[in-house]
């Protein structure tokens, strides 16, 4: 059997920290918009999965660069994460008189894990632009879209009067 060579526990450094740090962070971080509005899914959730994703990635890329492998495919590692996070996400998604719900916070994990795997790689453009924007998207249009809804209602209600 070849194994890896075992990596020494003072190998840890400020960059697995930080690659680490950050992709627990954001995850805590795009969790909160979740947590706040009550969904399934909140802090914990998007923490743990994004540092997961993040030491899914670290722990691919290690293996693969120390192992002497010919058939080796660390990109293999996107399968495993998207994978995982479609089955939570299955698990989430509900059919209820009409309507689906939690859509929202299933296709959020999937960016979750995904930010992950990118502070993993220490990929820090993409996450630099990703998790903005994915905070924008989640939070501001939510925000929009209880406007307009607060507006039909309004529209709806003054219909009724007249």
């Amino acid at each position: 059997m070849f194994l890896n060579p075992p990596v020494p526990l003072a190998a840890i450094e400020f960059d697995l920290v930080l690659r680490l740090g950050m992709a627990a962070m954001l995850g805590l971080l795009l969790g909160l918009d979740r947590e706040l509005r009550g969904h399934a899914a909140g802090l914990r959730t998007h923490g743990l999965i994004c540092l997961a994703a993040a030491a899914l990635t670290i722990s691919v890329l290690g293996l693969y660069r120390s192992m002497p492998m010919e058939n080796g495919d660390p990109l293999r590692l996107f399968e495993a994460a998207g994978a995982f996070v479609g089955i939570v996400g299955a698990g989430l998604i509900v059919f209820n008189k009409g309507e689906v719900h939690n859509i929202t916070t299933a296709v959020h994990l999937f960016l979750t894990s995904v930010i992950g795997v990118a502070c993993g790689a220490a990929q820090w453009p993409l996450v630099a632009t990703a998790a903005p924007i994915g905070l924008v998207v989640l939070s501001l249009l939510s925000l929009l879209e209880r406007k307009a809804k607060r507006n039909s209602l309004a529209g709806t209600d003054d219909a009724a009067e007249a």
